[in-house]
């Protein structure tokens, strides 16, 4: 071993490395963080996309109306028994369980027992989690188009 030689590292040095390495993190996680607000929208749009195709075949199976309500908490699919009775066939979780934010929401779809909506029922919804982004668009005879 060489005389006067020191063993270990200075604070400063050690604050050095451990600044460097924080960037490194730091641009690492960007990237994951965009993917993951990507992710969100994409899980949501496809809940809300399944929805309404689901809403739609109910219709057309049971014969009766079907109401598919939205909200930023929850999606709920009901049928109508009668002219003052509604029955749940499914529940779902809202955009807001994922983090997203649904313009468009609240809103009330009616399907009648041909799978066609009642009503005006042409409609979109502009999802958003950070920057990503995604439009949903439903057409007065329940064909969902995203885009």
């Amino acid at each position: 071993m060489l005389a006067g030689m020191k063993r270990g590292s200075t604070l400063l040095e050690v604050l050095v490395v451990l600044a460097i390495a924080g960037v490194v993190a730091l641009i690492g996680l960007l990237p994951i963080g965009a993917l993951h607000d990507r992710l969100a929208v994409d899980q949501v749009t496809e809940a809300l996309t399944s929805a309404h195709t689901r809403a739609r075949l109910v219709a057309m199976a049971e014969r009766r109306i079907a109401v598919l309500t939205l909200t930023a908490d929850s999606v709920v699919l009901r049928v109508v028994e009668s002219a003052a009775d509604t029955v749940i066939r499914w529940r779902g979780m809202g955009p807001a369980a994922e983090g997203v934010t649904a313009a468009g929401v609240p809103r009330q779809i009616f399907f009648g027992p041909s799978g066609v909506t009642i009503g005006v029922a042409n409609g979109s919804y502009l999802l958003t989690r950070g920057s990503a982004r995604r439009q949903i668009i439903v057409s007065r005879y329940g064909r969902v188009r995203v885009i």
